[in-house]
């Protein structure tokens, strides 16, 4: 199994926080992760995500594949960080 970029819930009920995790494949949603790289508040309006994108490029490089969820955010962060740097 492959190494995944995935969300990992931490929330409480009614009330969902997530983690974006490098997890090993075979691990599941909630279990053993390798690394945190990021969080995901989705009751929160606008920016509700914060990804560390050399850390999540470092495993990608490695065989690291992100789940269809955190992919969009990976375009998102990258947009931005694309509109920071040419401000």
């Amino acid at each position: 199994m492959p190494v995944r970029i995935r969300l990992r819930r931490v929330g409480t009920k009614n009330v969902p926080c997530y983690r974006i995790v490098v997890a090993d494949g075979r691990s599941p949603r909630d279990g053993r992760f390798i690394e945190n790289v990021g969080t995901y508040d989705p009751r929160k309006a606008g920016e509700n995500f914060k990804v560390d994108l050399e850390r999540v490029k470092h495993w990608m490089q490695r065989g690291a594949q992100p789940s269809n969820t955190v992919r969009s955010f990976l375009k998102k962060a990258e947009k931005a960080a694309a509109a920071t740097k040419a401000a």
